[in-house]
């Protein structure tokens, strides 16, 4: 846990950025590579944890029966909710999110939400009167750096692997809910349309040098940050740039189309893990 105290000297920072002139990164890596990435799941559905090098995250998707917005009668809702721990960093403080969380939260978001990669009308039951309403809690435990990517794989994780109970109307007036146990009717999966993958890229220098999957020693001595979320169709879901100088739109241009491969890549990467997950081959035997 020593690095997340870590703090770069000026002698760091001038190593760290003279070697990114040279296409070198601190941990070996070139620019447009991701660090090694571990998915696995808990024994429930819909708890996911993740490896993204040293940074380590986990996700859990629980949903209940509420009244829907207004506006959207026959549609659920889908929530982000993120916790930092002390342990992940000390520089988080326990209680009150802090403006990382919440950044983190809102990228997260706009990213899963904005680009409906979720069936909202699927969530609903009665319209106006009773719809599912996911939450997505992700738990912040290790900050290796790039806590977005790391955080938005565990949530499109865990979303894959969530099976809601299944529900019947009935009752007299036809309005009542019956929501049924998962041993007397199978739980429903989520129907996902698409999966926004979000990748951050940071910018050094005058914004002419770019690296993907920054560590936190990156993230120290960067001088801005943009994250592209994008799926594996290579639509682009929403773009956040955090910080720092303008870049040039032919730098952004080539984010995008690296963020367009790797996407494809962590797609195949998340369902090939989804697929061959011990607990949901079990479940599939069972029957």
């Amino acid at each position: 846990m020593e690095h997340l105290r870590w703090r770069p000297s000026v002698n760091e920072r001038e190593f760290i950025e003279s070697a990114l002139q040279s296409d070198l990164r601190v941990d070996g890596r070139h620019s447009f590579d991701f660090r090694k990435l571990k998915i696995s799941f808990g024994r429930e559905d819909g708890s996911s944890e993740v490896q993204l090098g040293e940074t380590h995250v986990l996700g859990y998707v629980t949903a209940q029966l509420v009244q829907p917005y207004r506006d959207r009668a026959n549609e659920g809702t889908l929530a982000i909710f993120t916790e930092f721990s002390p342990m992940a960093d000390p520089a988080f403080e326990p209680g009150r999110p802090g403006e990382s969380a919440i950044e983190l939260g809102r990228v997260i978001d706009r990213g899963l939400r904005e680009s409906r990669a979720v069936d909202m009308e699927s969530l609903c039951v009665v319209a106006g009167k009773h719809v599912w309403s996911v939450r997505v809690d992700l738990h912040i435990l290790d900050n290796g750096g790039n806590l977005i990517d790391a955080a938005n794989i565990a949530a499109l994780a865990a979303l894959s692997t969530f099976r809601r109970p299944e529900c019947t109307v009935g009752g007299d007036d036809g309005q009542q809910v019956i929501v049924h146990d998962p041993e007397v009717r199978d739980p429903l999966p989520l129907t996902i349309h698409h999966m926004p993958i979000a990748v951050t890229f940071a910018y050094f220098g005058e914004g002419n040098i770019v690296v993907v999957d920054p560590t936190y020693k990156e993230e120290a001595v960067m001088g801005g940050r943009m994250t592209a979320t994008i799926n594996s169709n290579g639509d682009i879901c929403a773009i956040q740039k955090a910080g720092g100088e303008g870049v040039m739109s032919s730098v952004v241009m080539q984010c995008l189309r690296i963020a367009s491969v790797k996407a494809a890549d962590i797609t195949s990467k998340i369902k090939k893990a989804v697929s061959e997950d011990p607990q949901r081959l079990a479940k599939v035997s069972m029957f």
